[in-house]
């Protein structure tokens, strides 16, 4: 048997690399003589560094960065000297898990820390950066990040606009002198999973901003400054890039990388799966399995078990879900690829014990899944 082991994390209680492990420990028990590849996953959320670190062997840099709120913070990076590639997750630098609820404010929330990153990459030498922006605290259009970078952003007498989204309803001028000339050589990819515009009902602010701490009057007020901002800076372009799909998403980082930086974007699962040879190891595969925490009918939103199933379906090859929970509407994924879906649990458990045992379950699930299989082949 040749078989790919391809899963995402399980929140809050397995990194990738770890849930690849405890599969390969349960196929082990009935396959000892298997080919098992551990491909660890992710969709360009929280994990993405960790999983192509731990395929590609690279490194973990640390920086002092701004945090969302202007609070000094050391932030992690992801870098391949190899190939001149640094993986930057946001969330690191100006993410939401870094305030409580009490401390969200989407308003006055900056992408500065990010910016911070970037510039390290620079430093460092980079050719290509990864952006990949799941999970951020803001919704300043990066509009920070730029910042950090040299850009200034003013109001019309020419005084810098303060941190956050709800400011740039004041932008009148934007200076770009200052702008790092290092980044007009340098490639950027945005890995993203969501196509939401910069602005409107389908925008950053309406979509995004109230789990990020914006009141229905704030997401109004937020939705008008981006806008008018996004107005600004196609004065200054020459060009409008906020209806371009993903420029809503995080908050708007995606319209500035796209707008001032000229990335590309490319679903986050994708991303991963280049850099982590994922399509290489397919290659006369006979099996693969992947997972994540709940498989449901958001899988289907470029979720890692999406993802993995479109690439193993054009090499051929069957695709057995592993998941904490099954939730509803999963078997919609049955006609994108996905051969069969379990979830982990043996009985009666809460979400704390699952995620304790979660290695163990992992193990004993991927262990039944051989013998089913094997069961099936006789």
């Amino acid at each position: 048997m040749n078989i790919v082991i391809a899963p995402d994390s399980f929140k809050d209680s397995l990194s990738a690399q770890g849930v690849a492990q405890a599969i390969a420990s349960g196929l082990r028990e009935v396959w000892p003589d298997a080919r098992l590849v551990e491909c660890p996953m992710a969709d360009g959320g929280e994990g993405t560094i960790e999983a192509v670190l731990a395929a590609c062997g690279g490194q973990w840099m640390t920086t002092d960065a701004t945090g969302p709120l202007g609070a000094s913070t050391q932030a992690q990076w992801g870098w391949l000297p190899d190939t001149r590639t640094a993986i930057i997750e946001m969330a690191m630098a100006s993410g939401l898990q870094m305030l409580t609820l009490k401390q969200r404010d989407a308003t006055v929330t900056t992408t500065y820390g990010t910016g911070e990153l970037i510039a390290a990459a620079l430093d460092a030498g980079a050719q290509r950066v990864i952006l990949a922006i799941g999970g951020s605290a803001t919704n300043d259009a990066g509009t920070g990040m730029l910042s950090a970078l040299g850009a200034r952003f003013l109001d019309e007498e020419g005084k810098p606009l303060p941190p956050g989204g709800l400011a740039l309803s004041q932008v009148a001028q934007i200076d770009l002198g200052g702008l790092d000339a290092r980044l007009k050589d340098v490639q950027f990819e945005v890995a993203a999973d969501v196509n939401n515009p910069l602005c409107g009902p389908n925008g950053a602010s309406h979509i995004f901003g109230p789990q990020k701490g914006a009141s229905p009057e704030q997401v109004l007020a937020l939705d008008a400054a981006l806008g008018h901002f996004a107005e600004v800076s196609a004065r200054v372009l020459g060009k409008d890039d906020s209806e371009y799909p993903g420029t809503g998403a995080a908050g708007g980082m995606g319209f500035a990388a796209k707008a001032y930086l000229n990335a590309s974007f490319r679903p986050g699962v994708e991303v991963v799966a280049d850099l982590t040879g994922l399509a290489d190891a397919l290659q006369g595969a006979d099996l693969v399995i992947t997972g994540e925490g709940r498989f449901d009918a958001q899988t289907l939103r470029g979720k890692t078990p999406f993802g993995v199933a479109k690439i193993a379906q054009r090499h051929g090859v069957p695709v057995i879900v592993l998941a904490g929970t099954l939730g509803e509407g999963y078997a919609d994924l049955y006609e994108h690829g996905i051969s069969a879906a379990f979830a982990l649990a043996s009985g009666p458990m809460t979400l704390e014990q699952a995620c304790d045992n979660a290695a163990s379950l992992l193990h004993d699930r991927a262990r039944d899944l051989a013998r089913m299989w094997r069961l099936a082949a006789q």
